[in-house]
């Protein structure tokens, strides 16, 4: 608690200078009005005291042609012109050039320390030249303190800790996992989120665009913007206790979701959603699984968990991304009573708990507590979400501005009243914001949300630069 009221006030310093442009700017713009070429120029990057070495590799055209031809056809890239990321030094991208950019799309969400952190290195480095590889058949500490350390973020008795290779080996496991404990097989999940794309995860993914199979209940999204019934959570979540009662034999295997929908574009769950539904899924003997996979690991800013603003405990946690900074690895924390199913079994993991990608974890946790990242991305998180607001009433473009910390999300809308995708628009803006040395990711069912997911060492100068950028581009269109 003396944690977030220090960072709160942290915050309020922080967002006294937009307050403040805020009203300085609209009586600015009432006296006097704009320079026919106020956007010009383009904006200047904060400095950085970095300068990568010479690349002298294959250039993005030969890659191109390597990739066409012997990488698989589901493979797209963003932009016009592909980029070819050579180089990467904390919240900076190089290409092949040179020439620097501001990441605020985080490798997806993934990079949370920073591209390249020297302790991260460091300890993967060291851990490689002892032994790269063994088998958790023999003893090693480097997953056992990285284990340990996990357990120890999160709340009641989740501490028995799964290791895997990617957020959807993790949702598989915990798929089983709840299957197994409670010996029904349905599960239900959210329309439009996203879980993995191997079978078991595909089922409870809820967007066409990335499922073959289904297989699972999809139950009405809660989503504030664009669901019928806007911010009532316990509404949303009278459709969950209907699937539970018409369509199942009245008892469940679990339930899953994100606490911040990622792929699907960033969305909140309704306010008081989360406890209704765990309350109802319980009652009808399942266990409630949180993918955590794009939340969790410090990037709302306000919670090192995404669940744990909704003042839920699930009995299955899934994690990967952040908790790598960039390093293949995931893990399913659940409690020692659950995890016991698996021993009916045996349950192996070649890679999961592989000593690299363990030691880099446990750093990566370390760096977090070490540089106060989550107090970072609430604090200038929050600066940025202000800011996206601002340019949310200059830009009717603009229809919604959400999410937490350094997980945000802008939609963009032709028509505001209809919500009418802008999804040709938001291609021209994610060009335009590269020209000017910023790449952006982008998502939602429709394509048309920016996914502003940056590393956790993002500044107040990065969110500047960030917004002139973005600002500039809408004003192209």
């Amino acid at each position: 608690m003396q944690r977030l009221a220090s960072s709160r006030r942290l915050l309020q310093a922080a967002l006294a200078p937009v307050r403040a442009q805020s009203s300085l700017s609209a009586a600015a713009a009432a006296a006097a009005p704009a320079p026919e070429n106020a956007f010009a120029a383009a904006p200047k990057m904060p400095p950085f005291d970095y300068t990568p070495p010479p690349y002298d590799g294959p250039r993005a055209e030969e890659i191109s042609r390597k990739r066409a031809e012997f990488l698989s056809p589901s493979l797209f890239h963003f932009y016009d012109r592909p980029l070819n990321i050579v180089d990467g030094k904390m919240q900076y991208l190089f290409d092949e050039d040179g020439r620097r950019y501001l990441d605020a799309f985080g490798g997806i969400a993934t990079v949370c320390c920073g591209h390249c952190h020297p302790d991260v290195v460091e300890a993967m480095v060291n851990q490689a030249k002892r032994i790269q590889h063994s088998t958790v058949l023999y003893l090693n500490h480097a997953i056992a303190d990285f284990a340990e350390a996990l357990a120890a973020k999160m709340p009641g008795d989740l501490k028995v800790v799964f290791f895997t290779n990617s957020g959807t080996e993790a949702n598989e496991l915990a798929l089983m996992i709840a299957r197994l404990y409670t010996g029904c097989h349905d599960i239900i999940s959210l329309r439009n989120g996203y879980h993995g794309n191997a079978a078991g995860t595909m089922g409870a993914t809820a967007q066409c665009n990335w499922k073959f199979n289904t297989g699972v209940h999809h139950a009405l999204n809660p989503d504030p913007y664009r669901g019928a019934f806007g911010s009532d959570g316990e509404k949303y979540a009278r459709d969950v206790q209907e699937i539970i009662d018409f369509g199942t034999t009245g008892r469940v295997g679990g339930f899953i979701s994100e606490a911040i929908q990622g792929v699907g574009g960033i969305v909140e769950l309704a306010p008081g959603y989360l406890p209704a539904v765990y309350n109802m899924v319980r009652k009808a003997g399942g266990l409630c699984i949180a993918d955590e996979v794009q939340a969790g690991v410090a990037r709302t800013g306000n919670h090192f968990w995404g669940f744990e603003s909704h003042g839920v405990i699930p009995d299955i946690v899934t994690m990967a991304k952040g908790i790598g900074n960039g390093i293949p690895i995931g893990a399913v924390v659940t409690t020692p009573e659950i995890a016991q199913v698996l021993t009916r079994r045996s349950y192996f993991n070649t890679f999961g708990g592989n000593p690299v990608s363990t030691a880099g974890g446990h750093a990566v946790l370390k760096v977090l507590e070490k540089e106060k990242l989550q107090e970072n991305a609430f604090v200038v998180g929050s600066y940025l979400k202000e800011r996206l607001n601002k340019l949310k009433e200059k830009h009717d473009i603009i229809g919604d501005v959400r999410g937490k910390g350094f997980l945000l999300g802008v939609e963009l809308v032709t028509d505001r009243q209809k919500k009418t995708p802008a999804k040709v628009e938001i291609g021209h803006v994610m060009n335009h914001m590269k020209d000017m040395g910023v790449l952006v990711g982008k998502g939602g069912f429709y394509g048309n949300v920016f996914r502003v997911t940056p590393p956790l060492c993002f500044t107040k100068e990065d969110s500047d630069f960030f917004i002139e950028a973005m600002d500039i581009s809408l004003s192209k269109l």
